[in-house]
């Protein structure tokens, strides 16, 4: 055998090996769990080009046939769901749906989940959000000058760091920056010494520090800065007509000090007149100014703080004129790459629409819930801020109709562009979709062709 014909074989047999590869890597991106709205049908998007979708056959066992509609004619063994020739979903339930490469190499088992439309009322309103944390946060450091007028900062010098947050002084409960001050004073004067109890990561531990009586206030100090919350600018992206259940920002709130989740003990949102705009460019992120209304306009609770946002319920109705009537929420493989609308608040309490466009898609969201990436595109909101500022997180993106998703993050040397979350995630966070258990009880069916 001639040397060049062995290199050939070497070729042949290296490129399939990498088409091999680059086909199970895109296939393991598909999620193992799915959800369909009823009546939509059954269909994942292209994540592989038309040869390789076609090869890509789904089947469903005979129970499961029967919750779905059928095109006259349409063989119920097999369709194809990655080019959108696949049956429509019919009634709520489970399904579990089979695919297969060449309609005989079992690929992946698929549990879909089939809900009743999901429809919301579309945010865009520019809000105040006020966190409450469990305890204070330390957020810097204060040099004490003693009765000797040395300068002294005992609580450095104990080991305490930006970012820990003080649960309680002598097993005393704190809330405020002014707590910690009278504790502080109160116990030195006493016995000397205090003891504080500090979380940090997760983990609670107990520091004793040595107050210095501070010759300028007349108290005792231990030299921090502390903060019993945070509070911003941020934006409403949807919320439920009857529950009045709502979820705004898409990202957690974090202690700036650390990037860790805020602990949150209580908090509320309330409405916010936009007075000014701070634009963007490439290396600076540009930023909303906005003055809080209180509960003039929008007034409600915040009961959770998570990776895919804030959420709670709203003590009143909001309007959108834009969207007077409440829109559907995308889920699965809704979402596509193209125009969409976002919407938000640039002057005083009016929501404007602004076109953007959808560019990349996540076959499966980040744990973090980063679902797709979005491009900014409307001149006028480019002449206005550049792109994507602070204070415009949570403002929805609807397309094709539907609540697609909410801006979340902007790319830091590029503001024109940035990270959306899908609604879908919003959606299952704030409990708005039905509970797959619960869909269980309805209609299930499984590959043995068993009703549950």
């Amino acid at each position: 055998m001639s040397k060049r014909r062995i290199l050939g074989i070497i070729s042949t047999l290296f490129l399939a090996a990498c088409l091999y590869s680059v086909f199970f890597q895109s296939f393991s991106l598909i999620p193992s769990h799915y959800r369909v709205n009823v009546g939509d049908q059954i269909i994942f998007g292209n994540l592989f080009p038309p040869p390789i979708s076609g090869r890509i056959t789904g089947s469903v066992s005979k129970t499961c046939q029967e919750m779905l509609n059928w095109q006259p004619g349409e063989a119920r063994q097999e369709f194809l769901p990655f080019l959108g020739r696949a049956p429509v979903a019919a009634v709520p339930g489970h399904i579990d749906l089979y695919l297969k490469l060449f309609g005989v190499l079992p690929l992946k088992q698929i549990s879909l989940q089939v809900v009743p439309p999901v429809r919301v009322m579309v945010g865009g309103h520019s809000i105040g959000v006020l966190l409450r944390t469990e305890g204070v946060i330390v957020s810097g450091f204060s040099e004490v000058t003693g009765s000797d007028g040395k300068s002294y900062c005992p609580a450095r010098q104990a080991g305490i760091a930006p970012g820990d947050v003080i649960t309680g002084i002598e097993g005393v409960n704190v809330q405020s920056d002014g707590q910690v001050s009278q504790l502080v004073d109160q116990y030195a004067r006493r016995q000397g010494t205090v003891r504080l109890q500090v979380k940090r990561r997760g983990m609670v531990a107990s520091y004793e520090i040595k107050p210095v009586f501070c010759r300028e206030t007349r108290r005792y100090r231990i030299g921090l800065f502390v903060r019993d919350g945070a509070a911003g600018v941020g934006t409403l992206t949807f919320f439920d007509p009857v529950s009045r259940k709502y979820g705004a920002l898409g990202h957690v709130i974090t202690n700036s000090e650390t990037s860790e989740c805020l602990d949150l003990k209580d908090g509320k949102i309330v409405g916010t007149v936009v007075e000014g705009i701070q634009k963007g460019q490439r290396g600076r992120i540009g930023e909303k100014i906005g003055l809080f209304q209180n509960d003039r306009t929008v007034s409600g609770n915040i009961e959770k703080n998570t990776s895919y946002g804030i959420f709670g319920v709203l003590q009143n109705s909001l309007d959108n004129q834009l969207y007077p009537n409440p829109v559907p929420v995308a889920v699965g493989g809704q979402i596509k790459e193209g125009p969409a609308r976002m919407l938000t608040v640039l002057n005083g309490e009016k929501i404007e629409a602004f076109n953007v466009e959808i560019q990349t898609v996540f076959p499966q969201p980040r744990p973090d819930g980063k679902s797709f990436i979005v491009k900014v595109v409307d001149p006028q909101i480019l002449s206005r801020t550049g792109g994507i500022i602070q204070g415009m997180s949570g403002s929805p993106i609807v397309q094709d109709g539907k609540l697609a998703g909410a801006v979340t993050h902007v790319f830091i040397n590029d503001p024109t562009r940035g990270y959306g979350i899908s609604a879908e995630l919003m959606m299952e966070e704030a409990g708005l979709f039905p509970a797959e258990e619960n869909q269980l009880s309805l209609n299930s069916c499984s590959g043995a062709g068993k009703a549950a």
